[in-house]
């Protein structure tokens, strides 16, 4: 796959020098960092999971402690009462297992919240790359961030630089 991926560039970027068209690069982490708002957001992204985590972790021990008081206090208790404390732990886990949901799940409180928080920060980067490719004239811009098996990139292409100069006009 990784060859097939590299043949497909090897024939873009050779097509593209017969037309003598402009390609450069950005590197999107870089840019990312640049921003304060965005450093700020990821603090307060990983603060608030990290907020639902120890809620999720002592859920989880308070339900560790209700098997092993279950455990020890079994022989016991008769059927009924045995029945009972089963369905009040698989119960409880279940909530818990639905509270991570809430908090981690596809639509849940992080994935929101991440959206609320960063997407402006996207589209304002996306704005300044469109513009930086526009001034300049360039055809094709990569993002090495997201590309793999990157071997060498000329630093003379990166416009990372005038993305982030351009984000503060």
């Amino acid at each position: 796959m990784k060859r097939i991926t590299v043949a497909i560039f090897v024939m873009l970027f050779s097509a593209l020098q017969m037309n003598a068209q402009k390609i450069g690069y950005i590197d999107t982490e870089k840019i990312l960092k640049a921003i304060p708002a965005y450093t700020s957001a990821q603090n307060q992204l990983e603060s608030l999971s990290e907020k639902y985590r120890k809620e999720i972790e002592a859920e989880y021990a308070v339900i560790e402690t209700m098997y092993n008081n279950y455990q020890s206090q079994k022989q016991y208790l008769s059927a009924q009462a045995r029945q009972q404390k089963e369905n009040e732990i698989i119960n409880r886990e279940q909530a818990v297992k639905q509270l991570q949901n809430r908090y981690f799940g596809q639509d849940g409180n992080m994935q929101k919240k991440s959206g609320e928080l960063l997407d402006p920060i996207k589209a304002k980067v996306d704005e300044a790359v469109k513009k930086v490719a526009a001034e300049g004239g360039y055809m094709l811009l990569l993002d090495v961030a997201v590309l793999q098996g990157v071997a060498y990139r000329n630093e003379a292409y990166d416009l990372s630089a005038k993305v982030i100069a351009n984000l503060g006009n």
